[in-house]
Formats: structure tokens, sequence, C-alpha cells
């Protein structure tokens, strides 16, 4: 028995892209048959040659209710995830007032989110000074994990860690096996290069990038690996943005340290060479770099040493962005991406030769593994079936104001990207199609 029957002539499966029917049940995949296999008096949604791939798990997402709410919204965040295909977000601990650092701001973070999710989101927990005694009560309760900041965060809720804070921290995570995930830079080589910039011209983008040197990302990978060495401790590197940690990550991956990356479409579209000055909208940390960085960036995701992609959408009210004075040494970093993060990452990757499956490895099935999300980014039996049924060779041109996060803001404004949605199911479930945006709120609040 079926309530619902999804077919395409391109299923995309961990082993390949083919022609199938997927059999819906009770919000669950109950079977996966031929594309003919359709019984009588069943629904169905006959996607012809649409892609129908896993729903996409996008990990890194700063949402910031409670307490910047003006900033972005559980409300927001999920339309705009459920227009780009994503199925599940995983929120960061930070930008919200409380930061997720303790059980009871946990609980007040998962109580704004009530009632309001357009798709499933979890939570990440985190790890700042002196709340080591707060790590295994969070994950008691059904954080996902951690992150923490080598460097100021910018805002003053959620401060940095040092070598010593992440000593005490380690062993704990190491033994109740959750994953500790790190913004890698580190401050030093950020202190000395902004003393070097003097007077430069802060509107220019160059400025900005000399204070943001590789070496920053580079010393804190070395630091990050040596823990997880010592430790054991299963260490993610967020948004990797630097092509010369490569080479460390791949003789520490060789040895069988638990250590994995992410990098984000914006490092893997855009380029330092391209970025006018005053375009204060691109700004980010790590930042964006030259064209030969995001070449390699490219050859190691394609190569493993990356495994995966997400948005690290970090929105602010358009003010903070200074996009009037155009000071990049002052204005907030930050790209707000996640409804277009499928389109931004298939525009490059197609134009790179590689295939959906690839694509839905790095954006489904890795970081629903990083979450411990079983059930999550892939197609099989007993999966939830989160799909997205998507164009890969439409092209539209992005338009910030038709974005459903809470500010039309982001540097794809205006950009030519491959890859259209068509509707997106949550748990067999259309929450969103080009022609309707959905009206009700169908997402759940993730535990591990």
């Amino acid at each position: 028995m079926t309530d619902l029957i999804v077919r395409s002539r391109r299923v995309v499966f961990a082993d390949g892209v083919r022609p199938a029917s997927l059999h819906i049940r009770d919000g669950a995949i109950v079977g996966v048959f031929e594309f003919d296999r359709i019984p009588a008096d069943c629904r169905l949604d006959d996607a012809g040659d649409l892609v129908v791939m896993p729903g996409i798990v996008d990990t890194h997402v700063h949402v910031n209710e409670p307490g910047r709410t003006d900033w972005e919204g559980f409300e927001t965040a999920t339309r705009a995830a459920a227009a780009g295909g994503v199925t599940t977000i995983v929120d960061m601990p930070l930008n919200s007032i409380p930061a997720t650092t303790s059980v009871e701001a946990l609980a007040a973070k998962r109580s704004a989110a009530h009632g309001k999710c357009f798709v499933d989101v979890g939570f990440w927990g985190g790890v700042v000074p002196g709340n080591s005694a707060s790590l295994e009560p969070l994950w008691l309760a059904g954080v996902l994990g951690f992150k923490c900041f080598l460097v100021p965060s910018g805002v003053e809720e959620f401060e940095s860690v040092t070598d010593g804070d992440l000593r005490a921290a380690a062993p704990i995570l190491a033994r109740l096996g959750a994953p500790l995930l790190v913004h890698a830079e580190l401050p030093g080589p950020i202190d000395a290069a902004q003393a070097r910039i003097g007077a430069s011209d802060p509107r220019r983008y160059a400025t900005y990038l000399a204070t943001r040197p590789k070496a920053a990302e580079n010393a804190a990978i070395t630091q990050l690996i040596a823990l997880c060495r010592e430790y054991g401790v299963r260490t993610h590197v967020v948004h990797l943005a630097s092509s010369e940690a490569v080479a460390m990550i791949d003789e520490a991956r060789a040895a069988g340290l638990p250590l994995t990356v992410e990098t984000c479409p914006h490092y893997l579209t855009f380029a330092a060479e391209e970025i006018p000055d005053g375009a204060t909208v691109f700004k980010c940390a790590p930042p964006l770099r030259d064209r030969d960085n995001r070449e390699q960036l490219w050859a190691a995701l394609a190569g493993g040493t990356m495994q995966m992609v997400a948005s690290d959408h970090s929105p602010s009210p358009p003010a903070m962005k200074l996009l009037a004075t155009g000071d990049f040494l002052r204005a907030w970093g930050g790209i707000s991406s996640l409804q277009i993060t499928l389109a931004a990452t298939w525009t490059e990757a197609s134009a790179r030769g590689h295939s959906l499956n690839r694509l839905a490895q790095w954006m489904c099935r890795a970081p629903a593994q990083l979450a411990g999300l079983g059930g999550k980014g892939v197609l099989e039996i007993g999966a939830d079936a989160d799909l997205v049924v998507w164009d890969p060779d439409a092209e539209v041109t992005v338009d910030a104001q038709t974005l459903h996060h809470r500010h039309p803001l982001t540097p794809y404004d205006g950009r030519r990207l491959r890859g259209r949605v068509e509707r997106t199911y949550l748990r067999g479930d259309v929450v969103e199609t080009r022609a309707e945006p959905s009206s009700i709120p169908r997402g759940r609040l993730l535990t591990r």
C-alpha cells in the first residue's frame, strides 16, 4: 500500500542516476521500483525528465531567532529553504540571544521555533569558555554536535575559545562521539595582517582580503589536527577557504583521523579579482579568495579532501552591510544564499563536468552523515520522503527581491544560474512549488 508515488527518468541514488518510482507511505519511502511499476488508484507525481533528488541537508545555517529575529527568523529562513529544495537545516548556536550553550538556551530556541518551520530543523550546541559542564547535558537534550570559534565571532554572547578551552571540551566530546565544528582561523596572523595594512582604503576588497590571510586558516587547521590526533574527537572544519590547507588535511585523513571538511557555494563561485570596490555584500569570513584558490578548492572537493557543501547562510539587516559607505573593514561579514545554494553549486559543478550524483553526495548524503541524521539525504527504503524535484537545465537570473529570507540582500543578485526547483516534498507532503509557496509549516524540530 502506498499514499503517493513520485517517479522520474532521472532519480538520484547513492550509486547513480536512473529511472525509478519511489513509493511513499506515512511520510517514508517504502519501495524503490522500476519506472513503470504504478499500482492502480494511487496518487502519482510523474516528474518526467525532471530530476528527483534527496532533499538538501544544509548543516550550516544562522537563523538568529530568538534575540536577533530582525536579522533572520525560523519562518523566513525555512521558507527560503523549502523554495530552494532544502528539506533539513541545522541551526548554528550563535547570533541568537541566548546562544545555544546551555540546555536552558536550547529550550528557548526550540520554543521560538515551534510551529514556524516549513522544513525540518536540528540544532548545534556551542562550545565557549567555561561551559564544558554543559556539553553532555546539551548532547543528552538532543543537539547534533557542537560549534566553536577560534577567533572572535562578532557577537559578545558567543566568545571564541583558547587551546585550553578546546582541551577541556575535547575529551568530553570524544567520549560522547559528538562532532566538534570549528571556525578555523587563528587571531595571531589576522592581528599581524591588520597591523600591516595601515591607512589602506577600506573600500577596496583587496584591503579586507589582506586582513584575513590564508595563514590564519592554515595555523588553525594545524592546531585542530593535533587536537583530533590527541583526543580522537570527531573534528569538522567549516567553510574552508584556504587551498594551502588541503595537503595537511589529506595527510591527516590518510592517517585515519576523524576529520571532515566543508566549503560553501560562495567560495566555489566568486573570486577576489571580480569583487568591485565598496561591494560589501560580498564580505564574509574567511574571505573570498582568488581564482586559482577557487579552482584548487574544486579539486579538493572532487578529490574527497572536502566532503560537503553547506550554505553558511548568515544574514543581517542591510544597514549592517554599510552599503552606502562600502567600508569592508567595518561591515558585517556574512552571505545570504540559503534559497539558491542548489542552483549556485550546480552551476559551477556542471561547468566543471561533475555529476548529479556527486552533487547529491556533497549536499545531501554527507551533511546528513555529519549531523547523524539517519533517514535524511538518501532515497532508500525507510528514509524520510524528503525530495526535491528540479530542472538542472533551466537557467534563472537571481532577483534578490523574490527570495524568502528576511532581507533581500545577496551577492548572487542578478547572476545567471542553472537549476530551478519545481517542488519540494517533506515526508511526502508538498511544502513548496514554484507556482505556489506553502502556507502550512510542516517542519519538525529534530533531536539526535
